[in-house]
């Protein structure tokens, strides 16, 4: 009789189940803040580059079109010395500062600083 019902089935019960789904969940709140941090620190990097590589362009404009400090920079000519788009703004959408020819010339906003708080960036200058 080939049709006889097995009593013993393997398979999963629901404590087994449960206890998968709570370490899953266990392991995704451990991982995620890491990620967010991670996230975080690498747009902090990007803004905080953007920045040096607007101020080192502003430099070398203003070293061969004879600027000293206290002059105006002029973006439009300045961004002629990036390899890329002369950006604007960062990746959070806050506006870069861009004051006279300087020491403290390209400035990253208040707010984006607050906003990358606590991931170990350094500012510095900017």
């Amino acid at each position: 009789m080939s049709s006889k019902i097995r009593s013993n089935r393997a398979a999963f019960t629901l404590v087994e189940i449960m206890i998968v789904v709570a370490i899953i969940g266990l392991l995704a709140a451990l991982a995620i803040p890491g990620f967010v941090k991670s996230r975080k620190q690498s747009q902090g990097r990007r803004i905080l580059n953007d920045a040096r590589q607007m101020d080192a362009a502003i430099d070398q404009w203003a070293l061969e079109n004879g600027q000293k400090d206290g002059d105006t920079v002029v973006t439009t000519s300045a961004a002629t010395y990036l390899k890329t788009a002369w950006p604007t703004n960062d990746l959070l959408g806050n506006a870069y500062a861009i004051s006279t020819v300087g020491p403290s010339q390209v400035a990253v906003n208040s707010s984006t600083k607050t906003a990358l708080s606590g991931v170990g960036i350094d500012w510095g200058a900017y």
